[in-house]
């Protein structure tokens, strides 16, 4: 086997590649991370229409409000609902288990499930901001482009680890994408992802400032809006992701199991 960083990082390079078309391979998961979320965005841009709304006591085109929502939909969905599902299916079928004893090192294996899916984050993000700002004028200020870039991949590392988390507690391959779907599809809404802050009642938005998503939304958001000032870096949103990020992190190393549960 290559030893060493240079020979692990060939094999990281090839299991990547791997993985990458494995997933261009699955119409299911090219369809519901990269189209899904252009077609959410159409359409609520569709019904909100592109008209001025209140957000934070500031007026901002809805499109400029739609826009992070479905980043943050395209990014979920790229790192923790795929790395959730994929782990656990890799783990029941066993494919976790033949890991241990091929002679691919494990890491590198967890890291180009990692890595692909970041890479598939970005490529998502690419494609919405540029039909955000082909079709509805939605443009992201010089200025605050380094928000942007660190909210998506502090954003997109905490998701990884929430989906290595997940997987963690999820008993079966089928039940897999019913309770990932179930976790975050109630996010999204509570956490004014999808609807307008002020079309939210208050209530859900306090419940929704605990979990991760409804910061990240914020960070994003401070990151496109034209009247923020500065970088748009907005730490103490980041904060709160990076800290659910580390904390899922520390829960997986205690609970990850290479072993499927019916057994092989």
């Amino acid at each position: 086997m290559t030893a060493g960083l240079p020979g692990r990082a060939r094999l990281l390079a090839h299991q990547v590649r791997y993985d990458q078309k494995t997933f261009r391979r699955d119409p299911a998961a090219v369809f519901f991370t990269l189209a899904l979320p252009l077609m959410f965005l159409v359409i609520f841009a569709s019904l909100f229409g592109n008209h001025t709304t209140s957000v934070d006591g500031r007026l901002v085109r809805s499109a400029t409000y739609q826009v992070p929502g479905i980043i943050v939909f395209a990014v979920v969905s790229a790192t923790m609902v795929n790395l959730a599902v994929t782990l656990t299916a890799a783990r029941e079928r066993g494919t976790l288990k033949r890991v241990r004893v091929m002679p691919l090192p494990a890491a590198v294996f967890l890291a180009a499930r990692v890595v692909t899916a970041i890479l598939v984050t970005f490529l998502a993000v690419l494609i919405t901001v540029g039909l955000g700002w082909a079709a509805y004028g939605v443009d992201v200020p010089g200025r605050t482009l380094p928000g942007l870039l660190a909210s998506l991949v502090i954003g997109a590392a905490a998701f990884c680890c929430l989906g290595f988390a997940l997987s963690t507690a999820i008993p079966s391959e089928n039940a897999a994408p019913a309770i990932a779907s179930a976790i975050v599809m109630p996010l999204y809404f509570i956490s004014a992802v999808f609807i307008p802050e002020g079309q939210t009642p208050p209530a859900l938005l306090r419940i929704a400032d605990v979990f991760p998503i409804r910061h990240f939304f914020q960070a994003l958001f401070t990151a496109v809006d034209p009247g923020t000032r500065g970088l748009g870096l907005s730490l103490d949103h980041l904060a709160v992701v990076a800290a659910w990020g580390v904390a899922a992190l520390l829960f997986a190393l205690a609970r990850f199991r290479w072993m499927p549960h019916a057994g092989y």
